[in-house]
């Protein structure tokens, strides 16, 4: 095999359309293959031993680069591409949306819950995890009007607690009791942002308040900004990718079963995830919420 890659989103999925190109030195092109529908690139084409250029493209993405040394039968350097006996292996290479590498235009922006999801992930009896989301959320977000004022953009989000949807019925009531979330006394989360630190070429670390089960604590967000693009609806999206990890304990949280050997039935850490698509705007375009396309 000549070539082989898989070709990826920052969030995981795979880019059916992307292409990989390999020149020589010169900058002669010498392989060119397309991904299939699963992302993965595959050509048989045999190089000979030399230097060269991989460049993975696709549209709607920044490109990426990368070089290898083609041996008769040894490995490249480990900040190039692997490869040896007229082979390029060139692994997982994630793209990253245009516009992905900077924060969405300054102004207003709206969450939209229809293509957002607030997850939880929580250890079971020790072995296996149990996932959560929440169902009913809104939020918003103010980009700072210049990128030297990033650090000031805001973002603020309501989550009703009874919301909770774990699959299991009998396992939900659990959670809206005063076990865990204690929906009657305490309706709703809610997040609000103090400041913003950057982490990355499109990382952040987003510093915030959580208020849940009637306490208040701070809570750092991994932010990644994946992109932001046209909608069909005639709109702007920005679309974020979110985790923390919370203790149980920090919010008065303190239920607990232990089964075995002191094995807890319930992780005391949650894992959280969230994928955020928001609209430009202070609110969300007549019926777009509700849009499943």
């Amino acid at each position: 095999m000549g070539l082989t890659a898989r070709i990826r989103t920052r969030d995981g999925w795979a880019v059916s359309h992307a292409v990989v190109t390999v020149t020589d030195m010169t900058g002669t092109q010498m392989l060119r293959a397309e991904a299939d529908t699963e992302g993965a690139v595959h050509d048989p084409t045999a190089l000979a031993p030399g230097a060269y250029t991989v460049i993975v493209t696709a549209v709607g993405y920044a490109p990426f680069a990368t070089g290898a040394l083609v041996t008769e039968g040894g490995t490249s350097r480990p900040s190039e591409a692997e490869s040896g006996g007229g082979r390029v292996e060139i692994g997982t290479v994630t793209l990253s949306r245009l516009g992905g590498t900077e924060l969405p235009p300054p102004g207003p922006w709206t969450i939209d819950p229809a293509h957002s999801s607030v997850a939880a992930v929580a250890q079971h009896l020790g072995i296996s995890s149990v996932r959560g989301r929440f169902t009913d959320f809104s939020g918003s977000i103010e980009i700072a009007p210049s990128p030297d004022e990033g650090t000031k953009s805001r973002v603020k989000a309501v989550i009703r607690a009874a919301s909770i949807d774990t699959g299991n019925g009998m396992r939900d009531q659990h959670l809206r009791s005063p076990d865990f979330l204690d929906v009657e006394r305490h309706p709703e989360l809610t997040y609000v942002s103090t400041g913003l630190t950057p982490a990355g070429p499109d990382r952040w670390t987003v510093h915030g308040e959580l208020g849940m089960h009637g306490v208040v604590r701070p809570v750092d967000l991994d932010l990644a900004h994946l992109g932001t693009g046209p909608d069909p609806w005639g709109g702007t999206r920005a679309a974020f990718r979110a985790t923390t990890e919370l203790r149980r304990e920090d919010f008065a949280m303190n239920y607990n079963q232990v089964v075995r050997a002191g094995i807890a039935a319930i992780g005391t850490t949650l894992r959280v995830e969230l994928d955020i698509q928001a609209v430009q705007g202070e609110t969300l375009p007549q019926g777009q919420a509700f849009a499943q396309a």
